[in-house]
Formats: C-alpha cells, structure tokens, sequence
C-alpha cells in the first residue's frame, strides 16, 4: 500500500514555524517512504479565507523544497459531499437543529446543578439544550433543514456503531474498547500504538459535536474526514492539539463507512514562553523569515528537522 499523506492548512493568514514543522515532516515521512505527499485547502469558513492568503501558502511552500500533485482539493468546491453525508446521518436519526450560540452554551454548562462545564475537543462540551425539543420547532423532520447548525446525536451515534470497529485497525485481532485507532506519533500524554476509547468516554468527554455551521453547510470534522477518505489518505500527521477530536473522526469514519487511517500528531511549535504558535504570530511567518535571508535550510534546523 502506497503512503499517502497530506498538509491540510487554511488560507486565513500566514503560515508559520508550526505549519512549517507539520508539512515538513509530513512530507519526509512520505518521501523516506516512496509514498505520496498532498496538499489541501481548507477552505470551508469563506467569511475569513483570503486569495492573497491561498497564494502565500503555494509560494511557502514551494520556497521550503515541498512538491505535490495539482490541481490541489479545495474545500470550498466539495460542499455536494458533505451535504450527501449530512443526508445520510440525518436519515439515520442521528442529527439535530441547535439554535444555541456560545453564551447559551457557556451558561447551560455552568449551571449549578450542573457543576463547573467541562471541556472537550471543541472546547465546553455541549449541554444537550435542543437535543430534546427541536421537533416543535421544525414541522419537517424528514427534510435536513437548511442554514441552521446541525449536532450529532452523540449517544445515538454510539449505540450505533459498536459492530463496525471490530477488526478494522488489526485484522484477525478483537477489541473490548468501543473503538480505536493506530498512533505512531505521541498524544499529549505519550499515547501511542493502539488508542481505544468507550462509548461512555465519548458521551461524557466529547459530547454532542458539530457536523455543520451556520453559514458553512459543514464543519472542520466531517469535511476532514471525508476530505481524506477521498484522496485515499492513509497516515494522518497533525499536530497534538487535534488528537482528542481524532475520536469524533474514527466515528465518523464509522458511521460513513470509511476506511480508517493510521494516525501521527506530533509536538507542536511554541514560543519562549511556551505558548503555542498561532497565525497572529507575524514575527515567525514563513515569509518574514524568507525576507530577512533565512534560506529552507534555516527553516529546518529551527523547527529540529535539520
């Protein structure tokens, strides 16, 4: 089987050291490997995606020695995909409205007879809200209502689910977990290897996710993985901060009948004070070391590729 890889930024600022680490180890592994390295444009918030920065990206990473087939995907030219998956979960029951924003989210986590809100991969786990009574306030249950946040249905998800995990990371092998993936990189608590997780762990500590924004028609998880079920990737690399939401992606994989990848996240670029790096972050774009005369060189031996 052919290594296949991708580097998978957004075109809403610079890039800098951090994206430079992940590209560039993402397309080494690939090369030591004889395997195939892509690029992506993630592209699905078109409210803050810029040209100038899509071209910026091309040009970075051209400048940094990385090569990959073109043309590249693009987000924003896939939205019949991700409406075609969003019919079938909604089919399945396993979709519902929210017509919740933040505040109400924060408020409805934090009250009392809830405890202190508790955090998952897309920051306070939601409190379930519209979980219950959106029926009353669309007539049409049978048609995916348009422009209107959707969330899976966590616990349902999950009851659906379990008999689809066995067997699809080590064939011939069974799990007792719910599901799991292959880690060869290191989470953020030194996981690696084999990575299970249960369906209470994903209730309880994930929540009801996401799957499409208002004015997006999509969300980052389920463009991602039907992103990468199309252009056959099969090795993840990405940072430490997106391991925990590589849960919601094997279900989703799951749910959609999916092939499951291997998974790398590796350490992430930080500041002297240990803050990780973020594209506000000017001073270590890309391009501003190119124009003060670091040459790709450079670029590697800073982020310890050298």
């Amino acid at each position: 089987m052919t290594f296949i890889t991708r580097f998978a930024p957004s075109p809403t600022g610079p890039l800098h050291l951090g994206h430079a680490y992940s590209a560039l180890l993402a397309y080494d592994m690939a090369m030591a490997e004889g395997g195939k390295f892509l690029l992506r444009i993630e592209d699905i918030d078109q409210s803050r995606a810029r040209p100038q920065w899509e071209a910026q990206i091309y040009k970075d990473l051209e400048w940094l020695g990385l090569w990959w087939p073109k043309p590249v995907m693009r987000q924003s030219e896939r939205q019949s995909v991700y409406d075609e998956a969003l019919d079938r979960l909604w089919q399945l029951g396993l979709l519902y409205p929210c017509t919740c924003n933040r505040k109400d989210i924060a408020a409805a986590a934090a009250a009392p007879q809830e405890g202190s809100p508790l955090l998952g991969p897309d920051g306070v786990i939601y409190p379930g809200t519209c979980r219950g009574p959106w029926e009353q306030v669309f007539s049409d249950q049978h048609q995916r209502p348009q422009n209107v946040p959707l969330r899976l249905d966590m616990e349902k998800a999950v009851g659906m689910v379990p008999g689809l995990f066995q067997n699809r990371i080590v064939p011939g092998k069974s799990f007792a977990s719910f599901g799991s993936f292959l880690e060869t990189g290191n989470g953020p608590n030194g996981e690696r290897g084999l990575v299970e997780f249960t369906p209470d762990n994903m209730v309880k500590t994930i929540g009801d996710v996401v799957l499409s924004r208002r004015g997006m028609g999509t969300s980052y998880h389920l463009s991602v993985v039907l992103d990468d079920a199309a252009q056959g990737v099969n090795h993840v690399i990405r940072g430490q901060d997106l391991f925990e939401a590589t849960r919601i992606h094997i279900l989703l994989q799951a749910l959609l009948h999916l092939p499951h990848p291997t998974y790398h996240h590796h350490s992430l670029i930080r500041d002297e004070a240990g803050k990780r790096l973020a594209k506000r972050d000017d001073a270590r774009a890309i391009a501003t070391y190119r124009q003060d005369g670091a040459n790709p060189q450079d670029i590697r031996e800073l982020v310890a590729l050298g």
